[in-house]
């Protein structure tokens, strides 16, 4: 019994989930009660919003129970240091600006804040990145978006779990 507890325990130290960004692509008619409550779980209240999500179980199926609405995949560090470099803000909707990184967490430039943030390191809920907003409110789409709003990325559309081309579509709405 305790060999067993001591190998589930190194696995759980192992695992690293995945920062994820979730964008809201589609809105509210005809939707179902429960799948709009977990999109205000996930803060998704208005198309073409976007948050950062790290991947654990829990919010895995919040994802995939409203994929049919939203858009997700794995950011990487680039697209996230001018998504917060761009579009972050601080409380009082002012820009976020590396005087307010250095002011509101121990971080000195966006690299810092964004490495920390894929790592694990840092999420938005702890205490000293709380005061950065976790919603990023994005303009739509340059050129549209990829096929039509109404079917998933396998089938040529944009919904669904896309991937990395989640940064693509980043970049086509700063």
């Amino acid at each position: 019994m305790a060999i067993a507890k001591k190998k589930i325990k190194s696995k759980e130290a192992e695992f690293v989930p995945k920062l994820y960004f979730a964008l809201r692509i589609r809105g509210a008619p005809g939707m179902k009660r429960k799948i709009l409550d977990t999109l205000k779980m996930l803060r998704l209240h208005k198309v073409n919003h976007g948050v950062l999500i790290w991947g654990t179980k829990s919010y895995k199926g919040m994802l995939t129970k409203c994929k049919d609405y939203i858009s997700f995949g794995e950011i990487d560090e680039k697209t996230l240091i001018r998504l917060l470099r761009v579009r972050g803000r601080v409380e009082g909707n002012k820009p976020l600006t590396e005087e307010y990184l250095k002011k509101l967490t121990g971080f000195k430039t966006f690299n810092d804040l964004s490495k920390a943030l894929i790592s694990g390191e840092k999420q938005y809920r702890e205490n000293d990145v709380y005061k950065i907003k976790p919603v990023f409110r994005l303009h739509p789409p340059r050129k549209g978006y990829r096929g039509t709003i109404k079917k998933h990325y396998t089938e040529g559309g944009t919904l669904g779990y896309v991937g990395i081309y989640i940064n693509d579509l980043i970049y086509k709405m700063l």
